[in-house]
């Protein structure tokens, strides 16, 4: 049995793996963690689905946790993953983080952290989405010097980040496929800019609304044709789906920083 610990177990994301990881046979319960403050601390996790006990009590102490947990799985917010990571690094244990919106400095540092513990970090735990990764990646080389390349997302309305953390992985594929810098090329705002498009850029455009899980479309558009790769979540649950698969695959995985590309080979 694998002992998986959730961190943000009362979020949307954290209480569908908290559903996986009790309905599976070869996974059990090690730890449940939630932000300072939630009145559920001290209570039963089963609690949270209206279940029988689980007979793990939620905390917020992630170091508290450490002997009881095989690998973690983090859906949080960066600020909370950043500091997450140093008692999970410092005891050596396999963790899967899929918050969103971590900056350049924040990567970095999980980089080092990788070098104590196994870390396998994605913005989007889609299987569908990292299959697309491949996809771009492929039409960029063959298409990216010739095409004008825009990249379109539309999330829910409470989403805070934007771009996604998913879009902007797509226009890193994109731009890494092309042998250019993507810090260099990308273009969030176009608002007074007064010019042609420029030769070689990378738009991103945002869109929040509804209840919208999660549109991805990156379009390679040429003078006589135009391309467009999608990728639409329809429940995110599959989310969850991903990063239990992803945890599965990184148990007992040697120290180093992974991808969900890493899971499926590509």
């Amino acid at each position: 049995m694998i002992r998986i610990g959730i961190i943000g177990v009362e979020g949307r994301m954290g209480l569908n793996i908290l559903q996986l990881v009790t309905a599976a046979e070869d996974l059990t319960l090690g730890a449940a963690i939630t932000h300072h403050g939630s009145p559920n601390i001290g209570q039963d996790a089963g609690s949270l689905l209206h279940s029988e006990p689980l007979n793990v009590r939620i905390t917020d102490d992630v170091a508290s946790t450490t002997k009881d947990v095989d690998v973690y799985i983090d859906f949080t917010l960066p600020e909370a993953t950043m500091i997450n990571i140093q008692p999970i690094a410092n005891a050596h244990i396999p963790v899967v983080i899929g918050t969103t919106g971590l900056s350049t400095e924040d990567l970095a540092q999980l980089a080092i952290y990788a070098k104590e513990t196994a870390i396998l970090q994605a913005p989007n735990m889609s299987l569908g989405v990292n299959l697309v990764y491949a996809l771009l990646e492929q039409a960029a080389k063959v298409l990216g010097k010739q095409a004008d390349i825009e990249v379109l997302e539309m999330h829910h309305r409470f989403k805070k980040d934007a771009p996604s953390g998913t879009a902007l992985q797509m226009g890193k594929v994109v731009a890494h496929a092309m042998n250019e810098d993507f810090d260099k090329i990308a273009v969030y705002d176009r608002h007074d800019m007064n010019r042609e498009r420029g030769a070689g850029e990378i738009g991103f455009a945002t869109l929040r609304g509804g209840s919208v899980v999660g549109d991805h479309t990156v379009i390679f558009a040429t003078l006589k044709e135009q391309i467009e790769i999608t990728h639409k979540a329809k429940d995110r649950s599959l989310f969850a789906d991903g990063a239990v698969y992803a945890a599965r695959w990184l148990h007992q995985k040697p120290h180093g920083l992974y991808s969900m590309q890493d899971t499926l080979a590509l």
